[in-house]
């Protein structure tokens, strides 16, 4: 029972802090805790998925794709940012400023990241994700519309690609060091039961694929190769930066797996019609 009792703790201490949603707070929380929490982000990315797909799939059912693409992208799209609470989008954001005022300078990017402000290069990553992800939400939007087979391509995508942004997560802390010795990164370092990530990060990342590739091979393959080049390419770029991932940078990973798996499962879907 103790055992139940813990996984529960951990399992709201991942909701609260992934999601705007109101779970019931996990009092006393030792520091522990927050690591035992992290194999459940994929579960809150699954949640999350679920909401979204099952707007989509009302929609689809009510028949209001015949004239409100435009309108339900919008709606999706807002119920994605405030059940975050934006908070991957404010990592992107900072990352964003950090990169590009830092001059290559490991000191200075550091400096940048700990700026309660967010400067321009801040508000251009936020307005190029969230047209980026309009987009894709219309296009996925489109073809469900306009073909049979491939209705629900839509709802698969919005149902399993949270799941992959968020075992992203565990990927990364699994592999690539904490940049700073205080802070989210070190404490999830510190913290983090490796067995049940490796096993969860799996688990998580598998079944995405599979779910997305009952509906679409295409949308599976893409979403494979695009989730892996996200996860190499940041990782690199952590490491070249900051000598290893921080809470932005873990923040501005789940937001650019998202936008960009969204973006190639829409361009395979429309490329198969």
């Amino acid at each position: 029972m103790r055992v139940l009792s813990d996984a529960w703790r951990a399992f709201l201490l991942a909701g609260r802090f992934l999601t705007r949603w109101p779970f019931p707070a996990a009092k006393d929380a030792p520091p522990t805790l927050y690591g035992r929490a992290a194999p459940f982000y994929p579960v809150i990315g699954l949640l999350l998925g679920a909401l979204l797909a099952g707007l989509c799939a009302t929609a689809l059912v009510l028949g209001v794709l015949d004239r409100g693409v435009p309108v339900l992208a919008v709606l999706l799209l807002l119920v994605w940012v405030w059940s975050t609470g934006a908070l991957h989008l404010d990592g992107l954001a900072d990352c964003a400023d950090a990169w590009v005022g830092g001059l290559g300078s490991r000191e200075r990017t550091r400096a940048i990241l700990q700026d309660p402000y967010v400067g321009a290069m801040g508000v251009v990553a936020l307005v190029l994700v969230l047209l980026a992800k309009l987009a894709a939400l219309m296009t996925l939007l489109a073809n469900a519309r306009a073909t049979g087979a491939a209705a629900w391509t839509c709802a698969a995508a919005l149902l399993w690609v949270p799941v992959l942004a968020r075992a992203q997560i565990l990927w990364l802390a699994m592999t690539t060091p904490a940049a700073r010795p205080e802070g989210l990164g070190a404490v999830l370092a510190a913290q983090l039961p490796r067995d049940a990530a490796w096993l969860a990060a799996v688990l998580g990342s598998g079944a995405a694929l599979v779910g997305l590739g009952v509906v679409s091979i295409a949308a599976a393959a893409t979403a494979a190769v695009t989730t892996a080049l996200v996860l190499l390419a940041w990782r690199r770029s952590l490491l070249q930066r900051l000598g290893g991932y921080t809470g932005d940078g873990i923040g501005a990973l789940v937001e650019l797996t998202e936008t960009l798996c969204l973006l190639a499962v829409a361009l395979a879907v429309a490329g198969t019609r």
